[in-house]
């Protein structure tokens, strides 16, 4: 009887050597991009609009987009895997996003009065997410905030629970243990809560107790050490921010039965799962609906767009005057032109076929290459999105994902780059594919990983 081969460690010496080389290629077929980044340092931070976009050897600056496709300052060409971290699922330049964008811009784009785009938008999120009401924001990060607000409100507490290293926008009462390291971060089953950043007021930080995700005893036990004092606990459904990490059955509705049974709301951050994972985004994927969801990237069909969504009562508490949101740009008519038509046109039943033929492909792809060279790494697609972790073992939570190969990410980042296709820096990123993207695309990107992995072993 033969036996399956097993997962071989990569030579550091020659993830090394391999990076040195494509990082000198990398330079030398982009020194337009590193001009203007230069350019840019002189009135802007980091030479970058924002901290995301700063990443080694220098940022790419992207020049324009069609279909699946970008073109940088430098004239190169790339199929899209990044796709505005998420947003894009429409592709670039989509028809009817510019159909829709240019009708209502020549009748105006902002008027901070209702228009009827936006009762078409809500309905139909609250048919895709089976929660009733929804208010509009700019952002996932003014939607994690709105959310934090009303569960503080309907509950009477202050305290919040959060997932250890999850990203949900950089505001001050969720910006806490985002990537500690691991001389911060405390306990595996009882986490300490760390500030992402200075600014951060000490008093904002001890509000939040924070978790391990795929382990409801240890959510449980930080109930009954702070009884009656959270008023919710917000995850990321699926995990997005450490490549992905998916729930094990029966954790998201374990879940919210802790919640619910100490008082607090579950809370679903779905800026980066919602519409991508399905119709109705992680919510939908894994049959569980919370009691208030985040989102925005996608919905808003490449335009800033976010909403916070919840149920009757909890969502009562804006109609009420008892919580405020507001925003000037909140739900303006350009957003819910190009948001109508993502969730109306283009999004329908095909697409999400679609995105399941181009998974098939990856995931197949790709998975026959990690067998064939022995790689100690998995793929993951669900939806519109996937990606690589560099580590044999599946991940369950950050403590699993702080074993990952980050060299390994970024030698891979590198090498797609010099190849034609574009990915989200880091090895906490992901990929998003689009309506606008072909199986060959798809295949672009298995193909070279597959000579990258004959790189490895030579």
């Amino acid at each position: 009887m033969t036996t399956a081969s097993q997962p071989k460690a990569i030579a550091p010496d020659r993830i090394a050597q391999l990076t040195e080389r494509e990082e000198a290629a990398f330079k030398t077929a982009r020194t337009r991009s590193l001009t203007l980044t230069e350019q840019a340092r002189q009135h802007s931070p980091g030479g970058v609009p924002s901290s995301f976009q700063s990443s080694p050897p220098f940022p790419i600056f992207i020049n324009r987009g069609k279909g699946s496709r970008v073109w940088d300052a430098d004239g190169n060409e790339y199929i899209d895997f990044h796709n505005g971290f998420g947003v894009n699922v429409v592709g670039h330049g989509n028809p009817k996003i510019v159909e829709a964008v240019s009708r209502r811009i020549a009748e105006g784009s902002h008027f901070a009065q209702p228009g009827e785009d936006f009762i078409v938008v809500a309905e139909e999120l609250a048919n895709r997410f089976g929660l009733p009401q929804w208010r509009f924001t700019n952002s996932g990060t003014e939607s994690t905030l709105d959310a934090v607000r009303l569960a503080r409100a309907f509950t009477g507490r202050e305290g919040i629970m959060k997932i250890e290293a999850t990203y949900h926008g950089h505001h001050d009462s969720l910006m806490v243990s985002v990537e500690p390291s691991p001389e911060e971060m405390g306990p595996a089953d009882a986490p300490r809560a760390v500030p992402q950043s200075e600014g951060i007021p000490q008093a904002i930080v001890d509000l939040v107790t924070v978790v391990p995700f795929n382990n409801l005893d240890a959510a449980e036990a930080s109930f009954q050490r702070r009884p009656d004092q959270i008023a919710c606990i917000i995850v990321e459904p699926a995990m997005m921010n450490i490549g992905i990490v998916t729930p094990e059955p029966g954790y998201l509705g374990g879940l919210r039965d802790v919640a619910h049974r100490h008082g607090a709301l579950l809370v679903f951050d779905e800026v980066k799962t919602g519409v991508t994972l399905a119709p109705g985004g992680a919510s939908d994927r894994f049959r569980v609906t919370p009691d208030i969801v985040c989102l925005a990237k996608a919905i808003g069909g490449g335009l800033p767009c976010g909403a916070v969504g919840g149920r009757e009562d909890i969502m009562a508490l804006i109609s009420d005057g008892r919580v405020s949101q507001m925003g000037t740009f909140n739900g303006n008519a350009l957003t819910m032109a190009a948001a109508r038509a993502t969730l109306m046109e283009i999004l329908t039943p095909m697409a999400y076929s679609h995105f399941d033929a181009l998974g098939e492909v990856l995931q197949g792809g790709l998975d026959q290459v990690i067998k064939e060279h022995d790689l100690p790494f998995h793929a993951i697609t669900m939806g519109a999105r996937g990606g690589m972790t560099y580590r044999a073992e599946r991940v369950r939570n950050y403590r699993d994902y702080l074993e990952t190969d980050k060299s390994m990410a970024y030698l891979s980042w590198l090498f797609q780059s010099n190849r034609g296709v574009l990915m989200a820096p880091g090895a906490e990123e992901n990929w998003t594919v689009s309506v606008q993207h072909s199986e060959a695309d798809a295949q672009r990107f298995v193909d070279n990983f597959a000579a990258l992995a004959k790189e490895l072993r030579g």
